[in-house]
């Protein structure tokens, strides 16, 4: 079975126009219904860095836990944030954006790759005390616009190295949409089999014409943890370039669907979370 992460952080986090904590709770309750395996729904980094998401323990306080068999996800830059996420109970997964471009990585954290492995060792730490699972995302795993240097074996490197720290969870993500079929099948033939103490998922941006080929490679390749967001909305805020958006989560749905794949949703509460999408994000 596929598992499927939801991503209304990763859809709001670029908006300027501040939304309600009672309007993001409420779409987030309604995301809960769907049965997704995880949904990304908050982040304890700096107000200042990304305003749209200074309510995330506001947030967290509204959101009905009750019946949903959905896992909390909240994305830290540092240990502080990191700390201040593990006082809450509810959240299951903390994760990190960990760049293998340098540019990329002072721009996201303003820090090094080299210092933020440190946060991650660091933050793994925080994690095995509080009963918690670090994702680490791997940004740039499929190049970068800065000129960094890339290549398959930097992104199979760095994989062991955290890896070696513990973490268990590790997406392989295209910031830019620059990924394709044959660098998708390359990386992920050449993690899944080598690092089988580690899941491997795939955080991939796309374009309309394009979200097919990306997830048949990926899946075909062995991937079987997909994050989307609804209607491909949002990006990072933080690469300053005009990028695509997420994989759209009906796009997941629909190659798994007709591909025969379990994913154990009620597609019925994914049209209402659909049609409140439509209404919560702009055009």
């Amino acid at each position: 079975m596929v598992k499927l992460i939801e991503c209304p952080r990763d859809a709001m986090q670029g908006l300027h126009a501040f939304i309600p904590t009672e309007t993001k709770a409420a779409y987030i309750n309604q995301l809960l219904k769907v049965g997704f395996d995880t949904v990304d729904f908050g982040s304890f980094v700096s107000p200042k860095a990304i305003p749209q998401l200074k309510d995330t323990a506001a947030v967290l306080n509204l959101l009905d836990l009750s019946t949903t068999k959905s896992k909390l996800l909240s994305i830290v830059a540092n240990q502080r944030g990191a700390t201040e996420a593990c006082h809450f109970e509810e959240i299951d997964y903390l994760g990190f954006p960990f760049s293998i471009s340098e540019t990329f990585q002072q721009r996201n954290t303003n820090s090094s790759i080299d210092e933020s492995l440190v946060r991650v060792a660091d933050i793994q730490n925080l994690c095995a005390k509080h009963n918690k699972k670090l994702v680490v995302y791997i940004s740039m795993a499929f190049g970068n616009p800065y000129g960094d240097l890339w290549n398959s074996d930097i992104v199979i490197e760095w994989t062991k190295k955290l890896s070696d720290l513990g973490v268990e969870i590790i997406a392989l993500s295209d910031t830019t949409g620059v990924s394709n079929p044959e660098n998708i099948s390359y990386l992920f033939n050449n993690t899944i089999p080598e690092f089988t103490n580690v899941e491997i998922g795939a955080h991939l941006h796309t374009t309309p014409t394009t979200w097919e080929e990306k997830v048949n490679a990926a899946y075909n390749s062995g991937c079987k943890r997909f994050d989307g967001a609804i209607k491909g909305f949002g990006g990072c805020p933080m690469a300053n370039d005009k990028l695509t958006g997420n994989m759209a989560t009906e796009h997941l749905i629909t190659y798994l669907n007709e591909n025969n794949i379990e994913t154990n949703l009620n597609l019925n509460e994914f049209k209402k979370s659909f049609t409140k999408a439509l209404d919560f994000f702009p055009g």
